[in-house]
């Protein structure tokens, strides 16, 4: 279980500017809010789409080493760390959503739990990943609607998912999030196409690393 977990400073302090809220949806931190991104490039996860995914993932979550990529305010590994992962990487480039996230990492008390990566995902992400003392078992990469439809694939693929894929457990889960009318290839390098799930306007690819060893 996390550790150095307390309780939430007041409304006031939370939360001045009147950003929007959510709420964790799940495990220790249940209903405690915590502040999220205006929505303006993505379609947020609604609460019922959050637990369908978290439902589906549940076997990878406990005790997992995560990474939470284009993580804007945190939401969705700070959901993680509350069901049970033992460590979140946070990547994110926007200097407003960052600021958000540390005040949530602050709120739930979870920074013994928590690695903030800042800056660009595509330059960084390799030297971050080289940086990890252990291989990740979970990844969430949830980039802005925009940008995805407008990936060249095989560029992606060298910059972002070849990384993790080679920073991965066996067995290892990315769970990657896209517009629904996206085309996508069935497997990204060592990432191979497990599931689709579809949520409306998104959709969901739950991609696994082949079982090799890191």
């Amino acid at each position: 279980m996390n550790q150095n977990r307390g309780t939430a400073p007041g409304p006031g302090a939370f939360n001045r500017r009147k950003e929007p809220v959510i709420k964790i949806i799940g495990g220790e931190f249940r209903g405690r809010n915590i502040l999220a991104s205006p929505g303006k490039t993505t379609r947020p996860m609604t609460a019922m789409v959050k637990k369908s995914l978290f439902d589906t993932l549940a076997p990878y979550m406990i005790d997992a080493n995560v990474a939470d990529i284009y993580c804007g305010t945190g939401t969705i590994g700070l959901e993680a760390l509350s069901r049970g992962a033992r460590l979140c990487h946070f990547a994110e480039m926007d200097r407003h959503a960052l600021d958000l996230l540390r005040r949530n990492i602050e709120t739930l008390n979870v920074a013994g739990s928590s690695v903030i990566w800042a800056g660009d995902v595509v330059r960084r992400l390799r030297q971050w990943l080289d940086e990890m003392k252990k291989p990740l078992d979970l990844v969430f990469v949830d980039p802005p609607f925009p940008a995805v439809r407008e990936w060249d694939w095989s560029a992606v693929q060298e910059t972002i998912f070849d990384p993790l894929a080679a920073k991965m457990s066996a067995g290892g889960l990315v769970a990657l999030r896209l517009p629904a009318e996206t085309d996508h290839p069935e497997n990204i390098g060592d990432l191979q196409l497990a599931r689709t799930k579809h949520y409306g306007g998104m959709k969901v690819l739950l991609l696994e690393r082949a079982d090799k060893e890191t």
